[in-house]
């Protein structure tokens, strides 16, 4: 299901022409947050397709998404894809009730690494049965990854030892090329020194596309930074300073994926972008 509807939005994308989808009559679609026609913002420019693609699919929710590359006009753009497909009872087809897209656009001075993103097979892997959880525990470990990231420890979350995470193409843990030491280390490692009590909140959480046979979870959440001190305190008493942007009021709407393997966080992928402080994701969080 996820690559035919995903592939079928894509091509309408390159074509230009939204009558090619299968939408309900109120369809929406969103871009980095925003209602659009589809005619509008990533169906104005030119599109081609890059070589990276990563499909996702919870058919138990009628959810499905992608991350991908594209190029608008010969722009590289990280691209971000959710769909909500909806069983049409009179004719027994499925359609299309909501789109929505991450955009990430180098021209709009995102950090953006397309050109690094490959293909990684642990994404791809079914999982065996020991290894799998149900759909509420996947999601509470996602979430678990929030929970910790705002109180600064490793200690909420279940991270597996050689956990990695990529953020729009580049490797932000568990990098041993890198010349930074906090990249050098493990995403729980990262989590145990409380550097990411530069993050004030995680806010509006969701968590849209669960594939409990890959142990995936794909949340849209928003990280708001609201600028109020210059040093944080790490776990060990130190004191570090709170580095431009970082030390003013300014949000990022991001999609991230986790592979959880038994349990814990294997892997993970981000797409961020910067917005304006606080702003709306554009869908509601389920309570």
């Amino acid at each position: 299901m996820s690559r035919r509807f995903v592939n079928q939005h894509l091509d309408a994308l390159a074509a230009h022409d939204p009558s090619k989808l299968p939408l309900t009559k109120n369809a929406r679609y969103t871009e980095n947050g925003q209602t659009l026609t589809l005619t509008d913002g990533m169906g104005g420019p030119k599109v081609t397709f890059g070589t990276y693609k990563l499909y996702f699919a919870d058919p138990q929710a009628g959810q499905v998404g992608s991350f991908g590359t594209i190029e608008e006009h010969g722009h590289p753009v990280i691209l971000g894809l959710r769909l909500k497909i909806d069983s049409n009872p009179k004719n027994h087809t499925n359609v299309i009730s909501e789109m929505e897209v991450i955009a990430l656009r180098k021209t709009a001075g995102v950090f953006s690494e397309p050109q690094r993103l490959v293909d990684k097979p642990i994404f791809h892997q079914a999982l065996a049965p020991f290894e799998r959880r149900p759909r509420a525990e996947l999601i509470r470990v996602a979430n678990s990854y929030f929970e910790g990231m705002e109180a600064g420890t490793d200690k909420n979350t279940p991270f597996d030892k050689d956990c990695q995470r990529i953020e729009n193409g580049q490797i932000t843990s568990n990098d041993p090329t890198s010349k930074s030491e906090i990249t050098r280390m493990s995403c729980g490692a990262q989590f145990a020194t409380g550097f990411t009590k530069v993050i004030t909140r995680v806010e509006e959480r969701r968590f849209p596309v669960v594939d409990e046979e890959r142990g995936m979870v794909l949340s849209v959440i928003r990280f708001d930074h609201s600028g109020k001190n210059k040093t944080i305190t790490w776990a060990d008493g130190s004191s570090h300073p709170v580095n431009p942007p970082f030390d003013q009021p300014f949000s990022f709407f991001i999609a991230e994926l986790f592979k959880v393997v038994d349990g814990k966080i294997n892997r993970i992928e981000a797409l961020v972008t910067p917005v304006p402080y606080g702003m709306y994701t554009g869908w509601p969080a389920k309570k």
